[in-house]
């Protein structure tokens, strides 16, 4: 089964055991639409990102990438015999060449954005669905429009041919699907729902209703069956090749698979939910923090890449203490709360913020810190108590706020594209970076070449800021004279975290693009790039600057290699405190046997749980060594020896 998110990915499932097989990780934007070719070997994808990509089932690898249309693409689909595929956009539908990934035809009429798009079970015609409310019939071979179904009172989001090709079903956003006569254009019936699909012989629709699936008889139009389980609306469904089971999505980022006879819930697949937003080194490098994962804080040892503790506390960042003993960790309520991290225990709380608190830190000597979001507060780490608060930071879409090693000032963010410094004890303006461009309510959008400021950052000794924009690029800037000393060019993406290594000499970027950049500070040359599987939430450099910590949208904090740009480790925490951590090569360390049960064994299509290899993959002496770099080869040596194809065929439960 194929899922498309808003994570920019598509996702292959196992419907027996519900495991996750292959994420197809390449959109730059949400993907709006996925369909499988005819044999099963390829995928296809439309995203927000205004392109169709084809995918290998077995590998996970693109293939090819339609390019063409100028906004975003709403619906795909594959021509019955696979040589040729359906894509619908602002307001076209154009038809490729699998092969030669050419446009061979545009199908043009309607005159509003196209939703939905779908051929006839001979491949003669096409079928489209646009918010100009209505449902078009389109012949393949001459691009000619043959019928307008109309009759919908508002956009038109989903069509789908009959098995016999004879009728067409059409759903909208006035609540009602509808049936129509090919030959005729005729309606011949009205069902109350949305996101239709046949059933392979044609006697059933299933529909979404709110946060419930239906199922109708075709030649009568009585409900059969009410399928109850979502917690919000229904946004699509469809049937399995026998008809026995359905499957329906949500907005409630799952996915449940139904029987059809009886109605009962068969299997529940769960999108990511688990985004790790923040991370944070120890002084000593030795251990990090994380959160996101459950809304919870983990503290890792990096040695060993094992969970040492889970605070269990809403939080949108965190902060060591310059000794390492205490952290402090902003929750989503505006309120700061410092920890213990030995014991793990709350020891105090800051109250003062409204809202979630986007940066803050311990200044040197660990009696005071900062912390900003509409306001920037001075607090008293001892008793908690607020020294100062600076209200003037930021206009009203002020994007991010940093402190200067010393604590003595401070950068915000405006939306007219500036940065301004502040002077931390007068609360006085004492530079502004940039020039100013008139606001634009598009920044909410998501617009790109936009001049607002997502990130910032001081180098080591104070003298230069780093900034990270929605137009992709990061600068860099002199702080005594306010004047941009280089610009780095190279993501495709938002940027959304910049930071300096420890010795000031290079720089880090993370983007929308997926990947981490690594600059040199002088040149301003890029030296390498990690490339994620995820969208990357937070991203730091270790205390001597060797690893690069990560966390994504997928839940994992991955450790990286700095010069090579080599993934070392990734870990994963889950709700009940349980916890993995995985190398590359596929070695492991784990909590408990529970927690191995996330993991699979996955070749092309099939899956199977760890158990056969578990023995030979359960070396938390490997990912000690792998974590360390594997100084002595001994990682290395022991994927050499390993023979998965042996071990995929030994007799599995």
């Amino acid at each position: 089964m194929l899922s498309g998110s808003w994570d920019n990915s598509v996702k292959l499932w196992d419907v027996v055991s519900g495991r996750q097989l292959r994420t197809f990780t390449g959109h730059s934007d949400a993907v709006n639409s996925v369909a499988f070719s005819p044999d099963g070997c390829t995928v296809l994808s439309g995203s927000e990102d205004n392109t169709v990509r084809l995918w290998d089932v077995a590998s996970g690898r693109e293939l090819r990438t339609f390019t063409g249309h100028s906004d975003a693409v709403n619906s795909v689909a594959f021509s019955p015999d696979g040589r040729t595929v359906l894509s619908g956009s602002y307001d076209t539908v154009s038809l490729w060449d699998v092969a030669s990934g050419c446009e061979l035809r545009t199908f043009a009429g309607h005159c509003d954005t196209v939703n939905s798009v779908a051929f006839s079970p001979d491949g003669r015609t096409v079928l489209s669905g646009s918010y100009d409310n209505t449902a078009r019939l389109w012949d393949v071979a001459s691009g000619c429009e043959l019928r307008t179904f109309a009759g919908h009172s508002d956009a038109v989001d989903s069509v789908a041919f009959s098995p016999d090709g004879r009728t067409v079903l059409s759903g909208s956003h006035d609540n009602t699907v509808r049936l129509w006569d090919v030959a005729s254009g005729c309606e011949l019936r009205t069902f109350a729902g949305h996101s239709p699909a046949f059933s392979p012989d044609g006697r059933t629709v299933l529909l979404g209703s709110g946060s419930k699936a239906r199922l109708w008889d075709v030649a009568s139009g009585r409900e059969l069956r009410t399928f109850t389980g979502h917690s919000f609306g229904v946004t699509s469904a469809a049937f399995s090749p026998d008809g026995r089971t359905a499957v329906s999505g949500s907005s409630d980022w799952t996915i449940k698979l139904w029987d059809i006879a009886s109605g009962r819930e068969l299997n529940t697949f769960k999108g990511d939910s688990r985004s790790v937003r923040s991370v944070a080194f120890s002084p000593d490098g030795r251990t990090a923090l994380s959160y996101g994962g459950n809304k919870t804080i983990r503290l890792w040892d990096l040695a060993s890449g094992r969970q040492l503790r889970a605070f269990g506390e809403v939080s949108s960042s965190v902060a060591f203490s310059p000794d390492g003993r205490t952290a402090l960790l902003a929750s989503e309520d505006g309120t700061l709360k410092l920890w213990d991290v030995a014991s793990g225990q709350q020891i105090r709380t800051f109250v003062g913020h409204c809202g979630d608190v986007q940066s803050m830190t311990f200044l040197p000597d660990g009696c005071t810190a900062l912390s900003g979001n509409d306001t920037v507060k001075l607090w008293d780490i001892a008793s908690g108590q607020e020294l100062k608060a600076f209200t003037e930071l930021f206009d009203n879409y002020g994007t991010a706020v940093a402190f200067s090693p010393d604590g003595r000032s401070a950068l915000s963010g405006s939306s007219d594209g500036t940065i301004k410094l502040w002077d931390l004890t007068s609360g006085r303006v004492l530079r502004e970076f940039g020039r100013k461009v008139a606001y634009s309510p598009s920044f909410f959008l998501g617009t790109h070449n936009n001049p607002n400021i997502y990130s910032f950052a001081f180098s080591p000794d104070g003298r230069t800021v780093l900034s990270g924009s929605t137009d992709g690029t990061i600068k860099l800037w002199d702080v005594a004279s306010g004047r941009e000393l280089k610009t780095f060019m190279g993501h495709s993406g938002c940027v959304n975290s910049v930071a300096f290594s420890p010795d000031g000499c290079a720089a880090q970027s993370e983007s929308d693009d997926r990947t981490i950049k690594l600059w040199d500070i002088a040149s301003g040359c890029e030296l390498v790039t990690f490339t994620c599987s995820a969208d990357v939430t937070s991203v730091t450099f270790s205390p001597d600057g060797r690893t690069v910590l990560s966390g994504g949208t997928d839940g994992s904090v991955r450790l990286w290699d700095s010069v090579t740009g080599a993934e070392r480790a990734s870990m994963v925490g889950f709700k009940d405190d349980s916890w993995l951590t995985l190398t590359p090569e596929g070695f492991f360390d784990a909590s408990s046997s529970e927690a191995t049960r996330n993991l699979s064994i996955v070749r092309g299509l099939d899956v199977s749980p760890i158990d056969p290899a578990y023995e030979v993959l359960h070396r938390p002496d490997l990912v000690r060594e792998k974590l360390a770099g594997d100084p002595d080869g001994k990682v290395k040596a022991a994927t050499a020896e390993l023979d998965l194809d042996k071990l995929w065929q030994q007799p599995r439960d």
